[in-house]
């Protein structure tokens, strides 16, 4: 019986739910009621990874956990504040809100897209073949838990499984309501409303979260925020449950992609660089969950999901000889936007069951996903008096519909020994529409193949080895693979992926270290010859280490580390000819590290948590000093920096919570990333909330 079937029979004998039924657990539900059930059943839903430290010890790859605690004890202000504090994941950091994501995982550039973003194992980027910007990051208060696959698992995925999986899992409804609060440093202001119920048996549950947010911002990037989510679940029978979630998330941001100039930098200068230019999205959501447990061993785990979002980029243009000049960004009375819509639907299907092949015992796993995307892109020339309309100057149509099939099987060889291998096919065919020009249409298609095989081996009780050696893609998008209507006839970015480690844990402690190489290759670059614009002829190597290491002492403390080392991550050939071979990539730090020393007895948890990011440069050039002028993307070598938080909270009584922090303790100032100027990371900020549940 697996984890959400054991949870809904705890409830008692399933019963079919009626019409009437529904509408007496909405109303329920709506009316907050405080009476309980013994446990809380679990809204069915595609994990990544469930059970714990059992299902964890079956993924022949490394695995990272953010668990409800420690979420709760790091108060972070979004995912990416919590994802910074593990091992092998870089956030290049463009503000402290993380509206936008830029994550690098094992030396791949956090400038590029090479990660699978989930939530509740649904994608979440806008386009993942016709445009992968991460324009929308969900809100870290509604979220549970984070997971972080690195491992062949992660063949049960795609597509953009290079670096890994990275999957955010929702909070599901609780009994009765809680209302919470925080305020900080530039005029941060948030509120969260969090309210459900269930039926009496337990057969039915539903609840809302709700979200708003607002702040000034650090260098006056202000934003205003919100975020709705509504969730609800039921019995079918004896043995199907299903589920829903509807979201609905909006965000008003005062960002750009230019930044300082150095001497501004220098001069500790706080100011928006852009104060004119915004950054306005606007995404809708459903996901509905079927799970059938067909027989014991034997289950069906079936999501349907629908995505629409818009994202409008307003930019003032600048005079580049005036800028350069004046060492600051002198703007004209042009503005222009870069308007996107994207709409996506699809279905992804898994089934699971328990067999014995060959004579070994095992489970297999066998899903097929489908999938539809499509964006309008847009530009559109304006001017300061009317800043948010003119004339369409780009006005194209770009699709993709994909399929992709995967199987793999673990063969329990022995009590100590299991051994997993897999296959995925993805199959995709893209289309450019160019409302202008009928010229530029065309379309393409790609099929791949990705063979992994992982094992793990326990050695002792204290200690399991694991590897894995899998084959992941990237596809190019349609701009790329589709230029002036001709197809570009390219296939899918590849590495080859390998990885070793070992991981467990003796009484307090608990442990993980791994050796990876990503052999990373088939880039698409610009055509030296051919004919074509773009071709297949770039290549990087990745090498390098992670551990993690955690303490429980009885007296309340606790130590938790990770460190990660990257010494190789180059270029072998590049664009232009080989001109950045054996250069080091951008945004791609040698050395992560992070030490978090925690308290927790009775009401009190504290942390006092340090976070190191070493040197890196801004560019694949290697070039050594930050410069840059005009709207060209600025180079140069970043200098290491550390910041310090400071978070606790005391719980007054079961129903009121105290809580508060002191990001980047010590006033750090240091530069966060390079795009057209610099940013600043965020100065020291104070926070203090407080949560009530009724």
């Amino acid at each position: 019986m697996n984890r959400i079937t054991r949870t809904f029979r705890q409830q008692g004998t399933a019963r079919a739910l009626t019409p009437s039924r529904l509408a007496g657990a909405v109303a329920f539900a709506l009316n907050f009621p405080a009476q309980g059930i013994a446990a809380l059943a679990e809204l069915p839903r595609i994990d990544v990874i469930s059970g714990g430290e059992e299902a964890i010890a079956k993924q022949p790859g490394s695995i990272s956990i953010v668990n409800k605690e420690q979420l709760e004890r790091i108060q972070p202000l979004s995912t990416e504040d919590a994802l910074r504090k593990l091992p092998g994941v870089y956030i290049k950091g463009e503000e402290e809100t993380g509206i936008v994501a830029n994550i690098g995982i094992r030396g791949l550039s956090a400038a590029d897209y090479k990660s699978l973003i989930l939530e509740d194992g649904v994608p979440i980027a806008p386009g993942l073949f016709v445009g992968n910007g991460r324009y929308y990051n969900p809100r870290i208060q509604r979220m549970d838990e984070i997971e972080v696959l690195k491992g062949a698992a992660a063949l049960r995925y795609g597509p953009n499984t290079i670096g890994g999986v990275i999957n955010y899992k929702t909070k599901d409804p609780i009994d009765g309501f809680s209302v919470s609060g925080r305020a900080g440093t530039h005029n941060y202001r948030e509120a969260t409303i969090e309210a459900g119920g269930s039926t009496p048996s337990g057969e039915a549950r539903a609840g809302l979260f709700y979200t708003r947010a607002s702040s000034d911002g650090f260098q006056d990037k202000g934003f205003d925020m919100q975020d709705f989510m509504l969730k609800a679940g039921m019995a079918l029978g004896d043995d199907q449950w299903l589920g829903a979630k509807f979201t609905y998330y909006e965000n008003d941001a005062n960002i750009s992609y230019r930044g300082l100039f150095l001497g501004e930098y220098n001069a500790g200068a706080e100011y928006n660089p852009a104060p004119d230019d915004y950054f306005l999205t606007e995404r809708k959501s459903l996901d509905i969950n079927h799970m059938w447990e067909i027989r014991p061993g034997m289950s069906l785990n079936t999501v349907v999901y629908w995505s629409e979002m818009t994202r409008d980029y307003w930019r003032f243009a600048v005079d580049n000889a005036a800028s350069t000049a004046a060492g600051s960004w002198v703007y004209t009375n042009v503005v222009n936007g870069n308007n996107r819509a994207f709409d996506r639907i699809g279905l992804d299907s898994r089934l699971t069951v328990a067999n014995t092949l060959f004579g070994v015992s095992g489970e297999a796993e066998i899903g097929v996903r489908v999938m539809q995307e499509e964006m309008v892109d847009q530009g559109i020339a304006a001017t300061r008096t009317n800043p948010r309309t003119g004339t369409i100057t780009t006005d194209r149509i770009d699709s993709a519909t994909s399929y992709a099939l995967f199987a793999q099987n673990r063969f329990d060889v022995t009590d100590r020994l299991s051994i997993t291998p897999g296959l995925r096919i993805e199959s995709y065919k893209q289309e450019r529409e160019d409302l202008k020009n009928s010229a530029n249409n065309g379309d393409s298609s790609n099929t791949e193949y990705l063979p992994g095989i992982g094992a793990t081996y326990k050695l002792n009780p204290a200690a399991q080895l694991y590897g894995s050696v899998y084959k992941a893609f990237s596809p190019p998008l349609n701009s790329q693979s589709i230029v002036t209507g001709l197809d570009q006839q390219l296939d899918a970015e590849h590495s080859i992926n390998v990885e070793f480690g070992v991981r467990g844990g003796s009484g307090a402690m608990r442990y993980e270290f791994t050796a990876f190489q990503m052999d990373f290759d088939n880039q698409i670059t610009p055509a030296i010859s051919g004919g074509l614009a773009n071709a297949n002829a770039g290549s990087t190597l990745h090498r390098g280490l992670e551990g993690a290491l955690g303490y429980r002492w009885d007296n309340g403390f606790s130590m938790d580390g990770n460190l990660t080392w990257i010494p190789v991550s180059e270029y072998r050939e590049d664009r232009g000819g080989g001109i950045n071979d054996g250069n080091r990539l951008p945004y791609s730090p040698e050395l992560l590290a992070n030490l978090s020393l925690g308290y927790a007895s009775g009401p009190v948890n504290a942390a006092l948590s340090w976070n190191y990011v070493d040197e890196q440069f801004g560019s694949g050039e290697n070039t050594t000093p930050v410069t840059g002028s005009g709207n060209a993307v600025w180079s140069g070598l970043i200098p290491s920096y550390y910041t310090v938080d400071l978070t606790g909270s005391y719980d007054v009584n079961k129903q009121l919570k105290l809580f508060g922090a002191i990001k980047n303790l010590t006033d750090e100032r240091y530069i966060a990333s390079l795009r057209q100027g610099i940013y600043a990371g965020p100065e020291r900020a104070f926070e203090v909330g407080a949560k009530y549940t009724f």
